[in-house]
């Protein structure tokens, strides 16, 4: 038995190939995470008799019994009906290995080497990988709205690649059929978060905008282009610009996923400003967070993502101003962001709206200092001891907590020498 599980008696036709994102990241020289494996010429029971654990609900997929690494039955597939799920999968041992590359979404992760390390490569996958464009393998991209979500995440994990024009040009006909709106909250989110968290994420929603796709998932935050800001505050004026920079700030400082979610969504009430007002947006925090909550229930957000982002859409404007707040001001404000009971959110709060105010143009070497005002603060207000304090107001829950918070702002007030 070999380390792949088979022994050399099985059928010669019998082939296992390592397929998809590491052959690719292998020829990019870059670190290799995960391995997939396509077996050709094998059935089901061949591959339970050797000890393979199946787990695919909608293809043949098996779990190596050692390396627990998938290994998946050459398969076709046949669209039989709109969105990502309406597919008829055919797997037989007379599938080629060539068919089951073709219904892969991008010839760079059509790719395969054999047990002696021989590249296969049909449709010149590492011709694309040189040239660094995205490219469908065949028309059989279009039978899947996930693969836009896709395409446009790799656009952002790498950033010297491009679309191919025929390739924008399908995914354009697509998004007209309407085939992007048969995507379900899970998949979209699901594909969101991971482009959020590659190296340069503005690209994905550059290609999601350019392809049409972005009015469909996120309308929110494809109405934001060609909003302007004041010139003095924004010398970049268009918001969307706005915004893609400062989720990419986000993502150049290593920032987790609520972060970056959050640096995503915290103007979307300037998409709705009415243009009579521009380029000033009154109350646009108010609006954002009414607008987030539509969007997280749309897209199951998680909550963390979701609490992070509110509370940044709704007080950035106000965190940015902390220089200029009164003690009892920014004691309600870090009371609201519940900064002595979760430090760690605060940071994240600071994180986020660092990044709203770096990422402008000409403004990211600039010094942020409302980020240690912030921590001072609540330093001082942690220093107070509302147990304490609450003994000499037993019986009263109002008169407990008014008392506390004036000890915080005291403690404020003399750790900061600002006014009260």
């Amino acid at each position: 038995m070999t380390s792949n599980g088979f022994s050399s008696s099985d059928p010669i036709a019998l082939r296992i190939y390592r397929v998809g994102g590491s052959v690719r990241d292998e020829l990019l020289g870059l670190p290799v995470q995960d391995h997939d494996w396509v077996v050709v010429g094998a059935t089901p029971e061949m591959m339970i008799e050797r000890g393979f654990r199946p787990v695919g609900q909608d293809f043949p997929v098996f779990l190596h019994p050692d390396t627990h690494e998938e290994y998946a039955l050459a398969r076709t597939e046949r669209k039989t009906a709109p969105g990502y799920r309406g597919f008829a999968v055919h797997f037989a041992p007379e599938v080629t290995l060539e068919e089951d590359l073709q219904r892969r979404d991008l010839t760079i992760n059509a790719m395969a080497r054999d047990a002696d390390g021989n590249l296969i490569d049909p449709y010149d996958g590492q011709a694309d990988l040189r040239a660094g464009v995205l490219r469908h393998v065949s028309a059989a991209f279009e039978e899947d709205p996930v693969r836009i979500l896709r395409l446009a995440r790799f656009a952002a994990r790498f950033e010297r690649f491009t679309v191919a024009p025929e390739t924008m040009a399908l995914m354009r006909r697509m998004v007209a059929a309407g085939e992007v709106d048969a995507l379900v909250a899970e998949r979209v989110w699901q594909e969101l978060a991971r482009g959020l968290m590659e190296r340069h994420p503005s690209r994905m929603f550059e290609v999601l905008r350019e392809c049409g796709a972005l009015e469909r998932v996120l309308p929110e935050l494809a109405r934001l282009w060609g909003v302007p800001q004041r010139a003095e505050h924004h010398p970049e004026v268009d918001t969307g610009v706005h915004v893609m920079m400062v989720v990419d700030y986000a993502a150049g400082a290593g920032q987790p996923l609520p972060v970056r979610f959050a640096a995503l969504t915290h103007d979307l009430g300037k998409g709705t400003t009415p243009p009579e007002q521009w380029p000033r947006h009154i109350a646009h925090e108010a609006r954002s967070v009414k607008l987030l909550d539509a969007l997280c229930e749309r897209l199951r957000v998680p909550g963390e993502c979701r609490d992070l982002a509110r509370l940044v859409a709704r007080e950035h404007g106000l965190i940015h101003r902390v220089l200029e707040l009164r003690a009892s001001t920014l004691v309600e404000l870090l009371e609201r962001l519940d900064a002595l009971r979760k430090p760690q959110r605060l940071e994240q709060v600071i994180s986020a709206c660092e990044a709203d105010a770096r990422g402008r143009l000409g403004f990211a070497e600039q010094p942020y200092p409302q980020a240690q005002r912030l921590r001072l603060a609540a330093q001082a207000m942690r220093s107070v001891d509302a147990g304490a304090v609450a003994s000499q107001h037993a019986g009263s829950p109002t008169a407990i907590r008014d008392a506390v918070h004036r000890a915080r702002v005291a403690a404020v007030v003399q750790a900061l020498g600002i006014k009260r």
